[in-house]
């Protein structure tokens, strides 16, 4: 599978079928049983340094500190990627949680913690997005916002990997779908005109 520059592919298929696995090894937190994969031509086993240099990765699971605030959580995200702590205020408005900046994430719901995991990805710069069903636990405007931070990234010449647990809320973004059977590609095709089947797959 080949994602390329400014193009989103939405990964589709069963669960157990090697989905997140393949993101995982992406994002270098996996090592690959077989064969290779390569990230701007950066081999993930043999440079996983450069390859985390060029990956903004959110997993399913949002992976915060729960006894954290939301501002802390991005504060100690920003020290690790050596980004200015005055991107964080910013970031949190951007995703709508500046609010409860001072409030420890252990109170959020599934959604508030599905911001803030975007927004700390948004202190990321990345050349390639992996996204682990990033629309799970969010309202329309957070697919609204999910969306719109896809576009910009990839208008910026990122590419976007995305597994998808259905494809409505993507459908805007879609470039191409990939299927995975068992661990392998079954299919890739490409997404027709999104303003012809944005109505069908939003009420199917």
């Amino acid at each position: 599978m080949q994602a390329s520059p400014g193009e989103v592919v939405g990964l589709l298929g069963a669960n157990g079928t090697g989905k997140s696995t393949l993101l995982r090894v992406l994002a270098t937190l996996l090592r690959p049983q077989a064969g290779s994969a390569r990230v701007c031509g950066h081999d993930v086993v043999r440079a996983p340094g450069e390859v985390r240099s060029l990956v903004g990765y959110l997993a399913h699971a949002p992976g915060l500190y729960d006894d954290l605030t939301a501002r802390e959580n991005l504060l100690f995200a920003a020290s690790m990627l050596e980004r200015d702590q005055r991107e964080i205020d910013p970031v949190l408005e951007r995703v709508g949680l500046l609010e409860a900046a001072s409030e420890p994430v252990r109170g959020f719901s599934s959604g508030m913690q599905r911001r803030l995991s975007i927004g700390r990805l948004l202190l990321v710069r990345p050349r390639l997005l992996l996204l682990d069903e990033p629309y799970s636990n969010l309202d329309a405007g957070g697919v609204a916002l999910m969306n719109g931070l896809i576009t910009g990234w990839v208008n910026d010449g990122a590419a976007a990997v995305i597994v998808l647990h259905e494809l409505a809320p993507a459908a805007e973004v879609l470039d191409r779908t990939v299927t995975i059977v068992q661990g392998r590609i079954a299919a890739s095709e490409r997404v027709p005109d999104r303003a012809a089947i944005l109505p069908v797959l939003a009420t199917g």
